[in-house]
């Protein structure tokens, strides 16, 4: 067990490649407790869409941050930073190590690199903006956020839409160039010694395991999951029915899909979503990558950055 109070392990890696598994095997081994980042996996009765290790299989490993949240709210990434940090301190105040488990690249950057530290959305100057991108294209938006912040225009390019849009929104709140609010952003986890670490399967046996998993998960009820949370009221536009698998289990019980397409679909959108997550993770800064099926060299690097 580690003698430094502020250690904190990073586990990341694509859906399907085994994460949950080697955290638990790693917790057994170094002492600690897991804390969720997936950003679907917060979500109460959300289980087999999502994934989510049985209690019974988690061998008296402690797991925080599953099941917190109500369906009907949206859970954001600034509620994952601070419910993580609340968690991984209580860990680290029972002598044991917090290891942060997931695949939700947003909630992992918001954790170790910070939140922009600028207004939330403002939904009535939004609008205003999104009209003026409709009528006079937004490429005279584009122009418009060149002339107060130069920097950021020049970084996005003129036809992303949605980023020019939200740095005039800023801009126009705040009157600072969107590009000067980022110097103010801190990591949450300033001062832990960070252990970051990342899962890897080629692509094919990857692909692979994406496939059986959602094969499993149309054997082991999803179908069933979601008629139930039907039933207990959850409404079809809440957040978590967004989640892969869910909304083409919705389609299907709305006659929109066969079965057969919906397990298709599923798979389709997972193997996309595992291959936009590896993108994101490269530009992770310091992640030591090991084969997913080589527990003993990913336990071995942790000790040793623990010891």
């Amino acid at each position: 067990m580690s003698d430094k109070p502020n250690s904190l392990v990073i586990l990341c890696g694509p859906t399907g490649v085994g994460k949950s598994r080697a955290a638990i095997a790693l917790a057994g081994r170094v002492g600690g407790e897991i804390v969720n980042a997936d950003s679907m996996q917060v979500y109460r009765n959300f289980d087999i869409g999502t994934d989510k290790v049985p209690a019974g299989d988690r061998r008296g490993i402690p797991h925080h941050l599953l099941d917190i949240a109500e369906a009907t709210t949206q859970f954001t990434a600034a509620d994952f930073v601070r419910e993580a940090l609340a968690a991984a301190r209580g860990i680290i105040e029972r002598n044991r190590i917090p290891i942060v488990v997931g695949g939700t690249g947003l909630y992992l950057k918001a954790l170790l690199e910070g939140l922009f530290p600028g207004p939330g959305r403002l939904p009535g100057l939004r609008n205003r903006l999104e009209a003026e991108a409709a009528s006079g294209g937004v490429e005279s938006l584009w122009q418009r956020l060149k002339a107060v912040d130069p920097e950021y225009a020049e970084k996005v390019g003129p036809r992303d839409r949605i980023r020019i849009i939200r740095a005039l929104e800023v801009f126009e709140s705040t009157r600072i160039p969107f590009s000067r609010h980022f110097p103010a952003t801190e990591s949450p986890v300033k001062g832990f010694l960070l252990i970051r670490v990342g899962l890897q399967l080629d692509r094919a046996r990857l692909v692979r395991r994406i496939e059986e998993r959602v094969d499993g998960m149309f054997a082991n009820g999803i179908v069933e999951e979601v008629r139930s949370l039907i039933a207990r009221g959850i409404p079809e536009d809440a957040p978590p029915f967004r989640a892969l698998g869910y909304k083409h289990v919705l389609a299907y019980i709305q006659g929109a899909l066969t079965l057969s397409g919906a397990v298709e679909l599923t798979k389709t959108e997972t193997r996309q979503y595992a291959k936009r997550q590896m993108t994101w993770f490269r530009k992770m800064k310091e992640i030591a990558w090991f084969p997913a099926d080589d527990f003993e060299a990913l336990a071995i690097h942790v000790e040793t950055q623990l010891s």
